[in-house]
């Protein structure tokens, strides 16, 4: 009974190492990504795939087991279809416009408004098109100068930061001068106002275009009681765009582009272009339903885009 046992095992241990070097070959995987995913460390893996694996290898061969089940679970999960990289929605035309204003003249624009109305969207397709676009995104924890600053030499390319704000001021406005660049601040609402007037003194000493991008309160903070530091950026501002939700035209010319025409489905998805979320909650209802409707051989109609928004809001459809 032993013997068959230790048979069954050496048959099972054979077959893992046999589906695991399979799957090396077929993905162009290194054995140290493989020990890594499979939480194995990448000697004993070499040493059971060449058979010199002085211990018992059923633990390894466990740990391989799983993570050749895991590969078969993600190569037969359904895959969300494929969306379209860039809609060039109405509003998306005039914040790639304001955009352009901004490095052609060398001048402050200021893109606010609501969430979900593409201004992200629309500042990476940007930066693909032109040369000298750079893109700092900014959160709650880059509110200060430092944490600002250091974002900005991220996007600019530093392979080290330089130490101190003065002189990664000093630095950056060297990297951008004479460029004829562009410094994107996305999420610009979370900065603090003196790293506000930090950033607008790169725009002032090197002559790049500067574009800080976020919600309503960007501008609010400028146009209320505003400090000294944002009088000096509130009195160089060339240009405004305001987004204050995105527009039928925007969701029609989304959904167009995604293959949907059909008069009911396009004024439903208005509906949740209205919504908090806006274009980025119509893209999630469109992929998802475009996901069942394929899973069901079916052509993509209301009743999958009505299925799907239930899915993702919770909401009875």
């Amino acid at each position: 009974m032993n013997a068959v046992i230790n048979e069954m095992a050496s048959e099972v241990r054979e077959d893992v190492i046999h589906r695991v070097r399979e799957e090396i070959a077929r993905q162009g995987l290194t054995q140290s990504q493989v020990a890594r995913e499979a939480g194995v460390s990448t000697s004993s893996l070499a040493q059971v795939l060449s058979g010199t694996y002085a211990a018992d290898p059923t633990r390894v061969i466990q740990r391989l087991e799983r993570w050749l089940a895991r590969l078969k679970q993600h190569h037969e999960a359904p895959r969300l279809p494929e969306m379209p990289p860039f809609v060039e929605t109405p509003t998306a035309e005039r914040i790639i416009a304001a955009l352009g204003y901004a490095q052609i003249a060398a001048d402050i624009v200021v893109v606010y408004g609501g969430a979900g109305t593409g201004k992200t969207t629309a500042a990476k397709e940007y930066a693909r098109r032109f040369s000298s676009v750079w893109i700092a995104t900014m959160s709650p924890a880059m509110a200060g100068v430092n944490p600002s600053l250091e974002e900005v030499c991220l996007a600019l390319g530093f392979r080290e930061l330089p130490s101190g704000a003065a002189r990664m001021q000093r630095e950056i406005a060297a990297r951008v001068v004479g460029t004829g660049g562009l410094l994107i601040i996305d999420e610009a609402q979370h900065l603090s106002v003196a790293a506000l007037d930090a950033i607008r003194w790169v725009h002032d000493q090197a002559g790049i275009g500067l574009a800080l991008m976020g919600n309503d309160l960007i501008y609010a903070r400028m146009t209320g009681t505003r400090s000294v530091f944002l009088d000096r950026l509130f009195s160089r501002i060339g240009r405004r765009l305001r987004l204050p939700r995105a527009t039928k035209d925007d969701v029609t010319r989304l959904a167009n582009a995604n293959g949907i025409h059909d008069g009911s489905e396009i004024e439903f998805l208005c509906q949740i272009g209205q919504q908090a979320g806006a274009l980025r909650q119509v893209t999630k209802v469109i992929r998802l339903a475009r996901m069942m409707a394929a899973s069901r051989q079916e052509e993509l109609r209301l009743t999958h885009l009505r299925s799907a928004h239930a899915d993702l809001t919770g909401v009875p459809a």
